[in-house]
């Protein structure tokens, strides 16, 4: 039995078209499954890993933990990997990864969280606890009197001038007064000259001495004899 040529040309053109039909849908299955961001979140890093995006578009990738910036908004192309350190803790972290994707209609944009734990040996920080206010009780003032302060009298020294101090008559007297002997009359020069006798002036005097001295020797003498003949 003979198959005829048209039949073979037939069978061909529809195995041809079925291994097309099938090799574009794994082809076209492969990038849709790709778009899917693979991403991983430890209690020390955070893994990105973007893989068959739009070549050519403004793609873009941003990554933050608990509303701060791990990983500023990146532009990147067909793919994009990383691997970020997340900050010590000692509590759970909460991780968000933003995908947009730059091709018409951004159909494979892309937004997730997940919780990074506490690594072992780090213990978790009780949250603080915020202290109650309270309202200091005023305190009054006792009232205090105050103590009236009398001043002290101060006496004033009298300044001394020193004065003229008029000096006390002395009761003694300073010296007895002088009896003033009796002038001599000088000899008038218009007496006449006296004659020289040859005796001088003072030979009364002498005599006058020698005569009292007689007289004196005499009363002892005297005084003496009576007196022997009275002891007689």
């Amino acid at each position: 039995m003979t198959i005829p040529r048209r039949s073979w040309r037939a069978a061909g053109t529809l195995v041809a078209a079925a291994v097309v039909g099938l090799t574009g849908s794994i082809l076209s299955a492969g990038p849709a499954a790709a778009h899917t961001p693979t991403w991983d979140v430890t209690c020390s890093e955070v893994t990105v890993d973007l893989k068959y995006y739009t070549p050519d578009v403004p793609n873009t990738v941003t990554v933050t933990v608990d509303g701060k910036d791990l990983l500023p908004t990146e532009t990147f192309g067909k793919e994009f990997n990383t691997k970020l350190t997340l900050p010590e803790h000692s509590e759970k972290l909460t991780v968000r990864l933003v995908v947009k994707d730059g091709g018409k209609g951004g159909k494979y944009s892309y937004e997730g969280e997940k919780t990074a734990d506490v690594c072992k040996g780090e213990t978790p920080t009780p949250p603080p606890t915020e202290p109650t206010p309270t309202e200091p009780t005023p305190s009054e003032p006792t009232p205090t009197e105050p103590t009236p302060t009398e001043p002290t009298p101060t006496e004033s020294t009298p300044s001394e001038t020193p004065g003229t101090q008029t000096p006390e008559p002395s009761d003694t007297p300073s010296g007895e007064p002088s009896e003033s002997a009796p002038a001599v009359p000088a000899p008038s020069e218009s007496s006449p000259p006296l004659a020289e006798t040859g005796s001088s002036s003072a030979t009364p005097v002498i005599s006058g001495a020698a005569l009292a001295v007689l007289l004196a020797g005499g009363g002892i003498l005297w005084a003496v004899r009576k007196r022997r003949t009275t002891q007689a």
